[in-house]
C-alpha cells in the first residue's frame, strides 16, 4: 500500500510542481518585481531601514489599526517560516536536485520578496472585521472581495466558490504532518530518546501553546523568534568560516549543477537540471511561503497604517528566511561536503553541524529544529484558525466551539504522521512529497488570484510611495483600507 502511495506522489509532484507552477511562481514574481520599479532591489535600503532598522522603535510599527503588533506579527510570520523548511527541506532539496537547487531557492526568493509583499498588503487591505472589532484576513477574503469585484455580477459568486477551494486545499496541509515529523527526526538523531515517545512529549507542549489561543502563540513567537534566528545564523557561519577554503568550488559547483545536473558522486546518485529547478523552487515556498498565501494571516492582524506598510515585512520576512537562514544552511551543507552522503532531510543537517562541532554540533542543530519546529507549527495554527473564522463568520457560536475542538485535535496529524512512517519503515522524501502534494494547488490558485487583482496593489503601491516616500501626487480620495475600522475615532 505503501508503494502505491509513494508511487501516486511522485506522478502527482512532478506534474503539480512541473513547468506550469515553476513559469507561474517565477512570472508572478517578475511581474510584481517590474509593476513595482524593482521596489525589492531599487528600495532595498528604504524597507530594510522601516523593518529590521525599526525592530526597536516601537512608534515605527505599532500605529494604524490592529490587535498585533507589527513586531509580534512578523515574528509569527518568521516562525511560520522559518523552520523545518530551512533545515530538512533545503537539506532535501540539495540530497535530491544537487547543490544547483540552492541557485533555484535564490532566483525564487529574490522575485518572491515582490510576491510576499503583494500579498500581504492586499491581505491588510481587504481584511475584515469580527464582533469583537478585531480584524482577520488573508487569501479567503481578498479572493472572495477582490476577486469578486472583477467578475461580473452575474458570475461573482464564483469567487465565493475559489475561496473555499483555497481554503479547502490549504487546510489539507493540516493533514501532511510533515512538521512534526521533521522534528522528530531531527531531534532524535542527535539524543537518545525513541521517536514514537518524543513525538507524545512534543504534541503535548504544541497543544499547550495553542490552546491559549492566537494571543498565546504570538507572544511566543515573538519571544523566542529573534534568539533562535540569531543563535542558528552564528552556528551556521562557524560551519562556513571553517570550511572556507571550500567556497570557491562550491559556489562554482551550485552555478554549474543548476543549469547542468549533479553528476553521481559518493552516496549521491545525480540528478538532472530540472531536479535542481523543481527541489530548489518548491523548498523556497514551501520554506518562505511566497505565492502560499499563509503568512498572510497573521500580517492581516497587525496594527499598521497602510497595507504597503506591512508588504514591506513580507519582503523582509522572505529576505531573513530565504537569503539568511536557508543560504546558510545550504552552504553548510555543501562546503562540509556532507552533502553526496546520501543523507536525506534533518539528518543531513546535523551531519554538517556535526562535522564541524563534533557531538555538541550534532545536539544544537537538534535543538534548533526543536525551535524552529515548535514556532512554526504553532505559527501555522494561526492561519487555520483564520481560515475557520472566515468560513464560519455568520455563526459566532458555532465558530466558537469549532475554533475549541480545533486547539484540542491541533497536534494529531503529526503524532499519527510519526507513528505511520516509522511504523511502515518510509523514507524522509515521502513525507515531503505529501507536502508538495498539498502546498500545489492553494499555491497556484492563490498566485493566479493575486496576479488577477495586481492592478489594486499596484495603486497602493503609487500611494504609499506618495504618502511616505515622496514620490509622485497623493491622492486624497484613495482609500487606503477597503472596509472602514470599527474601531476609529473610539
Amino acid at each position: 500500500m505503501a508503494s502505491v502511495i509513494s508511487n501516486f506522489l511522485d506522478t502527482a509532484v512532478g506534474f503539480l510542481w512541473g513547468t506550469p507552477l515553476i513559469v507561474l511562481v517565477l512570472g508572478s514574481g517578475a511581474l510584481f518585481t517590474i509593476g513595482t520599479g524593482f521596489f525589492q532591489f531599487k528600495h532595498f535600503g528604504y524597507f530594510m531601514k522601516h523593518t529590521f532598522g525599526s525592530l526597536f522603535d516601537k512608534a515605527e510599527h505599532d500605529t494604524g489599526s490592529g490587535h498585533v503588533s507589527a513586531f509580534n506579527a512578523i515574528a509569527t510570520a518568521i516562525g511560520g517560516a522559518v523552520g523545518v523548511g530551512n533545515i530538512g527541506g533545503v537539506a532535501t532539496a540539495i540530497a535530491v536536485g544537487g547543490p544547483g537547487a540552492l541557485f533555484w531557492l535564490w532566483v525564487a526568493a529574490l522575485l518572491g520578496m515582490a510576491l510576499k509583499s503583494a500579498e500581504v498588503s492586499l491581505a491588510c487591505y481587504y481584511r475584515s472585521y469580527d464582533e469583537n472589532g478585531q480584524p482577520y484576513g488573508g487569501p479567503t477574503y481578498y479572493i472572495q472581495k477582490g476577486i469578486g469585484e472583477l467578475l461580473p455580477k452575474k458570475i461573482a459568486k464564483i469567487a465565493s466558490v475559489l475561496a473555499v477551494i483555497f481554503g479547502v486545499g490549504f487546510a489539507s496541509n493540516f493533514f501532511s504532518g510533515v512538521q512534526g515529523y521533521t522534528i522528530a527526526e531531527g531531534f532524535t538523531s542527535a539524543f537518545p530518546v525513541p521517536i514514537l515517545v518524543f513525538a507524545v512529549i512534543y504534541s503535548i507542549v504544541v497543544w499547550i501553546i495553542v490552546w491559549g489561543g492566537g494571543k498565546r502563540v504570538v507572544e511566543f513567537a515573538g519571544k523566542i523568534v529573534p534568539f533562535m534566528v540569531v543563535l542558528f545564523v552564528a552556528a551556521g557561519l562557524g560551519v562556513i568560516l571553517l570550511n572556507i577554503t571550500q567556497f570557491p568550488a562550491a559556489l562554482a559547483l551550485i552555478f554549474k549543477s543548476a543549469f547542468s545536473g549533479t553528476a553521481a558522486v559518493g552516496g549521491f546518485a545525480g540528478a538532472a537540471a530540472s531536479a535542481a529547478i523543481q527541489n530548489g523552487i518548491a523548498r523556497s515556498v514551501f520554506s518562505n511561503e511566497a505565492g502560499q498565501g499563509s503568512s498572510t494571516m497573521v500580517h492581516s492582524q497587525a496594527k499598521v497604517e497602510h497595507p504597503v506598510r506591512q508588504g514591506m515585512w513580507g519582503m523582509f520576512e522572505v529576505f531573513v528566511d530565504t537569503m539568511v537562514v536557508c543560504t546558510i544552511m545550504s552552504l553548510a551543507i555543501i562546503m562540509s561536503g556532507v552533502w553526496s552522503s546520501g543523507v536525506q532531510g534533518a539528518a543531513l543537517s546535523v551531519s554538517a553541524f556535526g562535522s564541524v562541532y563534533g557531538n555538541i554540533g550534532a545536539k544544537f542543530v537538534a535543538v534548533a529544529i526543536l525551535l524552529f519546529g515548535i514556532t512554526t507549527q504553532t505559527g501555522w495554527f494561526m492561519y487555520y484558525d483564520v481560515l475557520l473564522r472566515h468560513a464560519l463568520k455568520n455563526n459566532i457560536s458555532l465558530k466558537n466551539k469549532i475554533i475549541t475542538g480545533f486547539k484540542v485535535i491541533y497536534p494529531l496529524p503529526s503524532l499519527i504522521t510519526i507513528f505511520y512512517t516509522v511504523q511502515n519503515g518510509l523514507p524522509t522524501g515521502f513525507v515531503w512529497k505529501v507536502t508538495d502534494f498539498f502546498c500545489a494547488v492553494p499555491t497556484t490558485l492563490n498566485i493566479i488570484c493575486v496576479i488577477a487583482m495586481s492592478g489594486v496593489y499596484f495603486k497602493l503601491v503609487k500611494d504609499y510611495k506618495a504618502r511616505y516616500m515622496g514620490i509622485g501626487k497623493v491622492d486624497p480620495n484613495f482609500k487606503v483600507f477597503y472596509e472602514k475600522d470599527p474601531n476609529e475615532g473610539k
